[in-house]
């Protein structure tokens, strides 16, 4: 196996042989230096946001992006000009700064974002040069207990425990790659159960996703992932490290019969 590597402060990309890429945009906490004095939100508000420990489970591919920075300085699943959060309207009503934040500075959180799609497509680009068709894991989590730690959790019949989002892409040529994902996840021996995995209930895909299929067309099937902080405590970042482990095990499992319905779509 070979990997090339392009490594910065905020991501690191990290490119092999397989066809299947996994990203984890936001799985960091990180903040900036000269941003940290103007945040009104704590760490720990931040992280209950965040997607703590999707980098680790990108970990499945050789293809790996993985962003190391919080979404509240710089959101990589959003059009550029809604990137940075400027309102609470922009982040789930919460008041993300102690003041408005300087223009420069804002400037300077673009900048890196437009470095990350650069490089994000620099290296799709060469992939499918090599590969012909490709397939992105956008591993994401999501909040369910929005009444705290010990109040009620969310409707579970409009949030299941792993969403699918594939919206944008040509779900007709795809349908066997989505499918086989599906599949295999909701069939997983998960601790003596099954995973309720269900497409497009909660999440259709967000920007990072819309973009590959803008970019590549038909030559991309990119699915956002997103699980449910079931395996967690959302409001204090504290994991069960047993069940992390386990959902990347479920995860890694998915990638055999995932890349042979590629196989059978893109005849790679």
């Amino acid at each position: 196996m070979t990997q090339t590597k392009i490594d910065t402060l905020y991501y690191t990309l990290t490119r092999g042989d397989s066809p299947l890429v996994a990203a984890a945009i936001h799985n960091g906490h990180e903040v900036r230096h000269d941003l940290k004095d103007l945040f009104y939100l704590t760490p720990d508000e931040r992280l209950r946001q965040e997607n703590p420990y999707t980098g680790r489970w990108a970990n499945l591919t050789d293809n790996q992006i993985i962003a190391y920075y919080s979404r509240f300085e710089l959101d990589l699943n959003r059009p550029p000009e809604k990137a940075v959060y400027r309102k609470p309207e922009d982040a789930w009503g919460l008041q993300v700064w102690k003041e408005e934040l300087p223009e420069e500075m804002v400037e300077e959180s673009v900048g890196r974002y437009e470095r990350f799609y650069k490089d994000v497509k620099q290296m799709l680009t060469k992939l499918v040069k090599d590969h012909g068709c490709l397939i992105v894991y956008d591993l994401h989590t999501y909040n369910h207990k929005p009444e705290g730690p010990e109040g009620k959790a969310a409707d579970p019949d409009e949030n299941p425990e792993v969403n699918i989002g594939t919206s944008n892409m040509n779900r007709e040529k795809w349908a066997p790659v989505v499918e086989a994902l599906t599949h295999s996840l909701s069939s997983y021996n998960y601790r003596g159960r099954h995973l309720d995995v269900r497409e497009n209930v909660k999440f259709k895909g967000g920007h990072f996703v819309h973009w590959i299929h803008d970019l590549f067309g038909d030559d991309v099937c990119a699915m956002s992932i997103s699980f449910k902080k079931f395996f967690m405590d959302e409001w204090t970042g504290e994991p069960d490290e047993i069940q992390v482990h386990e959902i990347k095990a479920a995860l890694e499992q998915t990638t055999k019969p995932v890349l042979k319905a590629l196989t059978e779509v893109c005849q790679v």
